[in-house]
């Protein structure tokens, strides 16, 4: 059966969605599951842990900022028939020159939003390439097409998972397992505190994930990563000026 561009049905999948416990992954984990999804949610904190659990997902604990955890996330799932893996766990990193650099919050976030969904999607895709029609979404980041001055690590993890994303999509077309990319702009969420300006909702930019990927999108530009999109493909050096000063 051939990946493409025709519409997945939700109702009846499980889905495992990483960073899922707060955010854009718990409003995408709420709204896959009112689509009639079996969802489970990997996260870190035992408080957001249980509040998932009592909003009827399934709740694992996972820390993914290592080898480790995410070997302990697969093994948690093992056995489970799952349709739909949300790579949408991701961490911040301040790297600002003049000021006090953190190597290990550095190793860190880019273990989170590169090194995890690498080695998540390599160890379950042999489970998704055995169903019937399954998808591994990646949420990569507007800041993956042209990047931010004051953001350069969450940049750079963002572009990798962006590349990684199209190469795979390539290498599974004509399978079952459709590859996809979300593309958040600004979102109002605890990574972005201080920034809210402008930015839209976590229930907003899940919504028009969630129903991307209902659609059979490849690529789901969300808000005004759109218009970003359009202009890179226009006028790249363009686009990097604006975002390098935003």
């Amino acid at each position: 059966m051939r990946s493409g561009g025709a519409g997945l049905g939700l109702s009846g999948k499980t889905a495992l969605v990483t960073g899922g416990t707060d955010g854009i992954g718990l409003e995408i984990a709420r709204q896959l599951k009112d689509a009639g999804a079996t969802v489970v949610v990997a996260g870190r904190d035992p408080a957001r842990l249980d509040a998932a659990r009592a909003q009827g997902l399934e709740s694992i604990a996972a820390d993914l900022s290592s080898a480790t955890g995410c070997d302990a996330l697969v093994e948690a799932v093992h056995g489970r028939l799952l349709d739909i893996l949300v790579n949408n766990a991701g961490a911040g990193a301040p790297y600002l020159v003049d000021e006090p650099i953190d190597p290990d919050a550095v190793d860190r976030a880019i273990y989170t939003n590169l090194h995890a969904p690498i080695r998540l999607a390599t160890r379950l895709l042999e489970g998704l390439r055995g169903r019937p029609a399954a998808t591994i979404v990646n949420v990569t980041s507007g800041l993956a097409i042209a990047p931010r001055a004051g953001a350069p690590v969450y940049c750079a993890t963002k572009a990798g998972l962006r590349s990684f994303t199209q190469a795979l999509r390539a290498q599974l077309a004509g399978t079952t397992v459709r590859v996809v990319e979300a593309l958040p702009p600004l979102v109002a969420t605890r990574m972005t505190e201080g920034r809210h300006k402008g930015a839209i909702s976590a229930a907003e930019c899940a919504r028009q994930i969630v129903a991307g990927m209902a659609a059979g999108k490849p690529q789901i530009n969300v808000g005004q990563t759109k218009l970003l999109d359009a202009i890179h493909n226009v006028a790249a050096p363009v686009a990097r000026r604006i975002m390098l000063r935003f």
